[in-house]
């Protein structure tokens, strides 16, 4: 092992001082090389931060990998069974829907059914579905004037959901769970819902639909959930004070209950399952679904990332190209001193290690210098049109290109300077009578 140590270390020295007596040809195989090895650097670096990003647009309204879900329709005691045993957990969040108009009373809203407020006509109306079909909802507007009013999704939540779905915020401040509910409940826009109070002044009166009396909201932030209709975000016991529980078990109001847990809240979902089946939900219909988008989504970005693999391998080969160009060619010019350290007994394979030394500390060196380039560049893509992809917004290098870099500097100096090495190690003693 010393031995072999010696070996090495003499053949990076050696190789180090001939790169240091060529600068121009090692240079010429720099250029040649860094063109390969920043197409690796950028494809690999492009696949990881395009995942990141496709990522986190899927958990924005699915929630991130690994999140436990669990819905449930909101008939009977499930509403106020599922809300007593998550209050307070941090480890699991309760999702309530209720359907609130804030605006002039006893009007049409502008986007009637909470539809988008770019909708023309608005959302048409609100529906109910069964096994039988589709059915219109009377909600108390027919025949109403259309006014200066906004429908949007009231969710109700036990706790901070940004754990589970990554929430990015635009303006203002989240929800604060500390504290005693508000009863002027503070509410956290979504961007559409936003957009329309911004295009629109309507007076800061809140009907929800079973509530006791109509409270005057308070809008304290606004956050990019992702969702295409107007959305506003609650605590749950901030809307209790105004709407009974009752109503929340409502099936018309909303989709339901969902509840989001985390892998390691087990015991968070025995007690919640057994609570529900004590007062009375159907074991059967007690379901919990894990998010699994990475998974199903790895197929294709595998296959993305070897097809531009596969485009970078080709420029990287032009780059080992050149330098088995310029290594045979060193090589030829290098007889006679090879020969002569052959005839002072430096052995074949300690001749071939400071070729290939040579072609190896190029490549690492190309390698450093094309993943600096990926660093800057990404710096200042993200400076230029950072604000126009907020997914990207904090993304920083990913470690992954890095290493890429370096493998495929490596692998450019093995194959680059194999053959010039195998040719110096097979060089005759008796070349060196030509001097």
């Amino acid at each position: 092992m010393i031995r072999l140590s010696g070996r090495l270390r003499a053949s990076l020295i050696i190789g180090g001082q001939g790169i240091r007596a060529r600068k121009l040809r090692t240079f010429l195989s720099m250029v040649s090389l860094f063109l390969g090895v920043l197409a690796v650097v950028v494809v690999q670096a492009g696949a990881e931060i395009a995942n990141r990003a496709m990522l986190a647009d899927v958990e924005l309204y699915q929630g991130k990998d690994g999140t436990r879900q669990m819905y449930l329709s909101p008939e009977g005691q499930t509403v106020p069974v599922a809300l007593e045993v998550l209050k307070g957990r941090t480890d699991s969040v309760a999702m309530t829907s209720a359907r609130a108009i804030i605006g002039e009373p006893g009007v049409k809203p502008i986007n009637e059914g909470g539809g988008p407020i770019d909708q023309p006509g608005g959302g048409g109306g609100r529906m109910t579905c069964d096994e039988n079909g589709c059915y219109p909802i009377e909600d108390g507007n027919a025949g109403s004037p259309q006014g200066q009013a906004i429908e949007l999704q009231l969710v109700g939540l036990t706790g901070d959901i940004r754990q589970f779905r990554p929430f990015r915020p635009s303006q203002g401040r989240w929800l604060d769970f500390g504290g005693e509910p508000s009863l002027a409940p503070r509410l956290v826009l979504n961007l559409e819902a936003a957009k329309a109070f911004s295009r629109y002044q309507v007076p800061a009166e809140m009907r929800v639909d079973g509530a006791t009396a109509n409270p005057t909201p308070q809008f304290v932030g606004v956050v990019d959930d992702g969702g295409y209709q107007p959305t506003a975000y609650v605590r749950s016991d901030e809307l209790l004070n105004w709407l009974p529980v009752t109503s929340m078990s409502d099936s018309r109001s909303g989709p339901g209950l969902q509840v989001l847990m985390t892998p390691a809240a087990v015991e968070v979902e025995h007690v919640l399952r057994a609570r529900l089946v004590a007062a009375g939900t159907p074991a059967d219909r007690l379901h919990v679904d894990t998010v699994k988008t990475l998974e199903r989504m790895s197929t294709e970005l595998a296959l993305l990332r070897w097809i531009f693999l596969g485009m970078a391998a080709l420029v990287l080969m032009i780059g080992v190209a050149g330098i088995l160009n310029v290594g045979l060619a060193t090589v030829g010019e290098r007889i006679e001193e090879f020969a002569l350290r052959r005839a002072v007994g430096t052995p074949r394979l300690l001749l071939a290690g400071i070729v290939l030394a040579e072609t190896l500390l190029t490549g690492l060196l190309t390698a450093a210098l094309a993943i600096g380039a990926g660093v800057v560049g990404l710096k200042l893509a993200l400076m230029l049109f950072g604000s126009r992809f907020p997914a990207l917004e904090g993304t920083a290098f990913p470690w992954q290109a890095g290493v890429a870099g370096v493998i495929a500097g490596l692998v450019a100096g093995v194959l680059g300077g194999l053959v010039p090495a195998l040719r110096a190690a097979r060089i005759p003693i008796a070349t060196v009578m030509r001097a």
